[in-house]
């Protein structure tokens, strides 16, 4: 069992991976006060289009890149709908995963079934050389990496500069932060902007690094569990990390559950990650908490007085 250890940490890693950046996008995008509901949609574009362009050009980087950038341009129209036509938050977003879905099957339709080689890890020197955790934290892919860097700079820059602060007004009161002189709708613009390119990226992890192949619908809900994690989180940095490695671990055990290897059905294990959104909600509902760490103008459209 200690010898299968660093790999099913590793593996829990690899899965968790997309969803942790997936949320930290949205995370930012609620904490503007915008709902974005699209997170699945730009997530399996990015998918699509990053292996698309990995496999044409022969690069992975250049396939994350382009599927970050897909996921950016998808929110930018997500962006001018909902931000400068002040149009309905939720209807836009899950107009924008459906429309994710069609436009990834299209671009994904030739690519089918072609795999690609891993990318080669990063080693930590002298860390990765640790007992168990060396080789399964300490050496990993890039963007794994670039994941916990993300996290950090997230909370550093909502926490302690202007500019992250500013953003947060305009998520608690629209209102207030327009009459203090703050251009509500360009912040949010780019709020929105930042999390389509984490929600692109996740979406590339997935078909370049995690499965390494393309399949219609491969993101398989990962991006509601990413606004469940959000949800969850409950305005916290640190939940989010949490539930993306909580989630992400009950995948591998679901993996494990349809070979046999857990005495459990895969249909439960699939369910327990909403499961545990209901009952975190129910909770902070009982604990009189309702909404606690939304912000105040979450959803809200904002227009200026003319």
């Amino acid at each position: 069992m200690m010898e299968m250890l660093p790999l099913i940490i590793a593996t829990i890693i690899t899965a968790s991976t997309p969803l942790l950046i997936a949320a930290l996008g949205e995370y930012v995008v609620e904490r503007a006060g915008v709902l974005n509901l699209g997170v699945e949609g730009m997530m399996v574009v990015g998918a699509a289009v990053g292996f698309a362009s990995a496999v044409l050009s022969d690069s992975s980087a250049i396939g994350l890149l382009a599927g970050a950038l897909a996921g950016l341009m998808l929110a930018a129209v997500f962006g001018v709908l909902t931000v400068y036509f002040a149009t309905n938050q939720v209807a836009s977003g899950l107009a924008l995963t459906i429309l994710g879905l069609g436009l990834a099957g299209l671009i994904g339709q030739g690519f089918v079934g072609q795999p690609r080689p891993p990318i080669p890890p990063v080693i930590i020197p002298v860390l990765s050389d640790m007992p168990v955790l060396g080789k399964a934290v300490f050496t990993g892919d890039p963007v794994f990496f670039l994941s916990l860097l993300l996290l950090f700079a997230v909370r550093f820059f909502l926490k302690t500069t202007r500019a992250g602060l500013l953003l947060r007004a305009c998520g608690e009161s629209h209102a207030s932060a327009h009459a203090l002189g703050l251009d509500v709708r360009r912040m949010r613009f780019y709020a929105v902007l930042f999390g389509g390119l984490l929600a692109g990226l996740a979406g590339a992890y997935l078909s370049l690094i995690y499965t390494r192949f393309w399949s219609p619908g491969m993101t398989g809900g990962r991006g509601w569990i990413a606004l469940a994690l959000v949800v969850f989180a409950g305005g916290r940095v640190w939940r989010l990390v949490l539930g993306a490695y909580l989630f992400g671990g009950i995948t591998v055990a679901q993996l494990h559950a349809q070979a046999g290897a857990i005495a459990l059905p895969s249909q439960l294990l699939s369910a327990l990650p909403y499961l545990m959104t209901i009952a975190a909600l129910l909770v902070l509902s009982l604990s009189g908490r309702k909404g606690a760490g939304a912000a105040g103008s979450l959803g809200q459209p904002f227009v200026p007085e003319r």
